[in-house]
């Protein structure tokens, strides 16, 4: 499975941003999906997780971005986003998509995702 992610870019302090992650391959094989981030010196955040497929399983969100940050994803064409409204420079960082075909959610059992895509830069500006 390969990921496409896209999106980042330089927003002002209460703009919004919707990054995009594309996967190719196979992509029947994943269950979940979902978002990293890293910022500058800082060790790699989980942001949100997806179950797919019907999956009752609720999406999960960082303490630090609930409320502001709504994961998604368009079942036509399988792309999974990050709406980020409400941003904050401490929100700058690189956000990384993720996926995953364990039975269940790789954010709900502590595990690794199996598939990393390439970081998109967030830059938020005070």
């Amino acid at each position: 499975v390969q990921l496409q992610a896209s999106g980042g870019g330089l927003v002002q302090t209460g703009g919004s941003l919707r990054l995009s992650c594309a996967p190719s391959g196979s992509i029947a094989s994943v269950t979940s999906m979902g978002w990293y981030r890293r910022a500058p010196g800082a060790q790699r955040e989980l942001i949100a997780g997806l179950a797919l497929n019907g999956n009752p399983i609720h999406p999960s969100y960082a303490d630090s971005v609930k409320g502001r940050f709504t994961i998604s994803r368009d079942a036509v064409n399988s792309t999974v986003y990050l709406q980020m409204n409400d941003l904050k420079p401490d929100d700058t960082a690189v956000y990384y998509c993720v996926a995953d075909g364990g039975l269940a959610p790789w954010y709900y059992t502590g595990t690794e995702p199996q598939y990393w895509g390439q970081g998109t830069l967030v830059t938020v500006s005070s």
